[in-house]
């Protein structure tokens, strides 16, 4: 059986008690457009197939399938606490998910979007937040981090890492959106570049690390792997809507403390 790979972070997160990953999409069983580690049950993929990819992320990660769970994806600020694993059809609709239990994964399902593991080792609290635009705009980090905060955790000491998003470079967008985004703050501009064509780029990841580092974490590390230049490993819904294709996979991204 091949085994579910992943990216680690190389900094903050990556220290004792604490497991993680940004899981790729190869050593699962899923097949065409979903080769091969499709995590997202809410793609047209198999169900069987998607459910034993999430027990392969689960075993490398050292947690029962059940103990793999993540949030009902809505791009909103929201984030909850999880004190125990809830079934796939009772995930509550947030788009970041915090616990301090021991053994209960946390996770984030992303194909573009920017996905965000926090974690506060001494307190043993960690999170997992998707952050698109959308939601990175409206508050969805600073939210996870609120929530951590409630169980023990402090800012000053949570170490957080961006996984596998969209880049500047591949991430084109209209006027009207950098138009939208700047509205009412023009510093915001700064996450745009005029450099690679005639429409703008937006670049996400360091909108993401900048949210995170004024919201006052100890270290934001963002691993720089984009997800539409990287078709062999990275799932992208932009390729997707590219190609025309009818549907696409989701790469998963968790955290355990214990």
């Amino acid at each position: 059986m091949a085994e579910a790979v992943t990216f680690k972070a190389t900094e903050g997160l990556s220290v004792p008690g604490i497991r993680h990953g940004f899981f790729l999409r190869t050593g699962g069983v899923s097949e065409g457009i979903y080769a091969s580690l499709n995590c997202g049950r809410g793609s047209r993929d198999r169900r069987e197939a998607v459910d034993e990819n999430r027990a392969r992320v689960a075993m490398v990660l050292g947690v029962s399938p059940a103990s793999l769970i993540g949030p009902y994806q809505i791009h909103s600020p929201k984030a909850v606490i999880a004190h125990e694993p809830w079934g796939p059809g009772d995930a509550p609709q947030a788009d970041a998910v915090v616990t301090a239990t021991p053994g209960l994964a946390v996770s984030v399902l992303t194909a573009d979007c920017a996905p965000v593991l926090l974690a506060d080792a001494q307190a043993g609290v960690v999170a997992a937040a998707h952050a698109g635009w959308k939601g990175a705009k409206a508050g969805v980090l600073e939210a996870a981090i609120e929530a951590m905060e409630s169980l023990g955790a402090k800012a000053s000491r949570i170490s957080a890492a961006i996984g596998p998003a969209i880049s500047r470079r591949a991430y084109e967008v209209g006027p009207e959106f950098r138009a939208a985004f700047t509205e009412g703050a023009p510093e915001n501009d700064k996450y745009f570049s005029d450099a690679f064509g005639g429409r703008p780029h937006f670049n996400l990841p360091a909108y993401v690390v900048d949210r995170l580092v004024t919201a006052g974490v100890k270290t934001a590390e963002d691993i720089g792997v984009c997800t539409l230049e990287n078709e062999s490993i990275l799932f992208s819904y932009r390729r997707t809507c590219l190609r025309s294709q009818p549907d696409y996979g989701r790469q998963i991204s968790a955290i355990v403390v214990g």
